[in-house]
């Protein structure tokens, strides 16, 4: 769970004890932080969910689209209960509450009169804003980051994902201290030794906060190097890496359990996925492969998040083949596409890397449309339409993997002086050695491979 992310509202502010814990390995926040903060275990937090339409937006979408969204996002978290939603039209932005007078007036006696412990807002809301609402609507305020944060912390399960979350959680956290309030205000005495005011309040609060993220990146510093030590072993052994990438809620999971027989969490919910799944799958040629299952991305994802999840989104930075899979049933799955091609390019995939479209969820089209979309896919190569739900078109997807890894993989002659032992260890350990003939001259080493693997060896090579 990660922390509360509302916890300075009440004045309280953040001490040493909260932040820290006892011992390294101990759960940094307590198990009833977050949303159940505020709440008891029987009863939900009933919430109005508010996507604010700003006509000035760059990256305009339709709004009932972005608000469906919302709360698809709000409803990932059990112990939300939306019982409104609206869109609110923004010619501009009020500098101090986001929305005009008269919007906020009218928000406070929708709070009063449906019991609303939570408003969620669809969209980026500044520390100033976030406390002059929360003083308005005398209820709690919480926006998109804020949101995806705490669901992100409500699904974590391995302890890499729980660390990741937690750091994102205090990145986001210490932003906000200025929620605070007037108790961030007071000064702390000094020693005297000196003379003047003493440390602020808010300025230990940043201080606690900023030795824990030290705390937090020292154990995730060592996760990075055992997810290194794993990638690396994996290398040794001749499989190739497909990965299965999307926007979220797109079908990821289910093709993954499809396709390996697993039976990872996959249900009709945004970010039913969090934890890197990665399985071994014979295809129908007899080809072995790995399969890795990843979070799911989604427009406007946080900073903290990026950042914090970038080690485990380095799986898929490891593929041989990426699978970008797309639900082709939503009205706005180009958008979606865009804003997951947009994070591969941040993450640095490389452009030499064959990535497949994968068109699922075929089953919720319309029967017109359905031909359309698979003639369009034929026409346009390196497009499957499939529906993981009922296996239609998997097979074909799995043969065309299947043909890809044969065609991407070429043959050459090397020749390594006697010297370089090290050299024919890499080529040996990687399993792409074909036939191996010495002569005068040193070793003549046929190899068969793929551009990421001729590429890590030519890189080794010229580092050793």
């Amino acid at each position: 769970m990660i922390p509360d992310l509302g916890d300075s509202l009440t004045g309280g502010g953040l001490t040493d004890d909260s932040l820290t814990g006892e011992a390294e390995g101990d759960a940094l926040w307590p198990e009833d932080g977050g949303i159940a903060a505020y709440e008891s275990e029987a009863a939900k937090v009933r919430a109005l969910v508010v996507h604010p339409d700003i006509k000035s937006a760059r990256k305009r979408r339709l709004a009932e689209h972005a608000l469906a969204e919302a709360e698809g996002l709000a409803a990932a978290l059990p112990r939300l209960e939306v019982v409104n939603s609206q869109i609110v039209r923004l010619g501009r932005i009020a500098p101090g509450l986001l929305f005009g007078a008269g919007k906020v007036a009218e928000l406070k006696a929708q709070v009063r009169e449906l019991g609303v412990g939570l408003v969620l807002i669809d969209g980026p809301v500044s520390p100033v804003q976030q406390r002059n609402l929360e003083k308005e609507l005398g209820c709690k305020v919480l926006d998109r980051t804020g949101l995806i944060l705490e669901i992100f912390g409500d699904r974590a399960r391995t302890r890499e994902g729980v660390l990741q979350v937690e750091l994102a959680a205090l990145s986001y956290q210490r932003s906000r201290l200025v929620r605070a309030w007037t108790h961030l205000e007071r000064q702390r005495g000094g020693f005297g030794f000196v003379g003047g005011p003493g440390e602020t309040q808010i300025e230990s609060d940043r201080r606690a906060i900023d030795e824990q993220v030290i705390r937090l990146k020292r154990q995730l510093d060592k996760v990075v190097r055992t997810r290194a030590l794993h990638r690396a072993a994996r290398r040794k052994i001749p499989f190739p890496i497909v990965a299965l990438v999307g926007y979220t809620n797109a079908g990821k999971s289910t093709l993954f359990n499809r396709m390996t027989g697993a039976d990872v969490l996959a249900r009709d919910m945004l970010f039913a996925t969090l934890d890197p799944t990665m399985r071994g799958i014979v295809l129908p040629s007899g080809r072995k492969i790995i399969a890795s299952d990843t979070v799911g991305f989604i427009s406007d994802l946080p900073t903290q998040l990026v950042a914090a999840f970038r080690a485990t989104l380095e799986e898929v930075l490891e593929a041989d083949l990426i699978c970008h899979v797309r639900d082709i049933s939503h009205p706005e799955t180009a958008e979606q596409a865009a804003d997951v091609t947009e994070i591969l390019a941040s993450l640095g995939v490389n452009p030499s890397v064959p990535i497949f479209e994968v068109w699922n969820k075929l089953d919720l089209v319309e029967p017109a449309s359905r031909e359309a979309l698979v003639a369009q896919a034929e026409n346009r190569g390196g497009v499957f339409p499939i529906s993981a739900l009922t296996g239609e078109g998997v097979p074909q997807l799995l043969q065309a993997i299947s043909d890809a890894f044969d065609e991407a993989r070429t043959e050459e002659e090397l020749l390594l002086a006697y010297a370089d032992g090290k050299g024919r260890a890499r080529l040996h350990e990687a399993g792409v050695v074909r036939q191996e003939t010495p002569d005068e001259k040193g070793y003549r080493i046929r190899v068969r491979w793929t551009p990421r693997q001729k590429a890590e060896w030519l890189s080794a090579q010229a580092g050793r």
